[in-house]
């Protein structure tokens, strides 16, 4: 019994990541050879395409501040 849930537990966890990375990879120079050879680039191009990712899905569920609007609006 403990063995299957922990199998469960894993594979939840393995769906979340795999559809994170697939919305990484929407970002084409994450899906191809990058052929920049200069060191640390590819690293810094994982980190952007990241943060995109991030941006987007924020964006898409934006979260209530405190005072109940959401954090992408803007007061003047």
């Amino acid at each position: 019994m403990g063995e299957h849930l922990l199998n469960r537990l894993f594979s939840s966890a393995r769906v979340i990541v795999e559809n994170v990375l697939a919305g990484v990879k929407r970002c084409r120079i994450v899906k191809e050879v990058l052929r920049l050879t200069t060191a640390g680039i590819s690293d810094r191009v994982m980190e952007v395409a990241c943060g995109l990712h991030n941006l987007r899905v924020s964006c898409r569920h934006p979260l209530p501040t405190f005072d109940g609007v959401h954090s992408h609006s803007v007061t003047p």
